[in-house]
């Protein structure tokens, strides 16, 4: 149904989806420490979204501040 006036959308697997060439020309996902994921929405042209690594932090550390309080 490809290059016609119909409105469709084909139903893809995650292993699919990044490789359709809609999906791939607007950069929808992306691939984060092995594991390809959606990108970031929305996505405005002033603003750029990113994905941060999460916050890391050190147990004993931590305990110790527990300790103290």
């Amino acid at each position: 149904m490809e290059g016609t006036d119909v409105c469709f959308a084909p139903i893809l697997t995650m292993a699919e989806a990044p490789a359709h060439p809609h999906n791939a020309a607007r950069e929808i996902f992306v691939t984060r420490h092995g594991v390809t994921q959606p990108a970031p929405a929305p996505r405005f042209s002033r603003t750029p979204s990113a994905i941060r690594d999460a916050a890391t932090a050190d147990i004993a550390d931590l305990t110790r501040e527990w300790k103290k309080s």
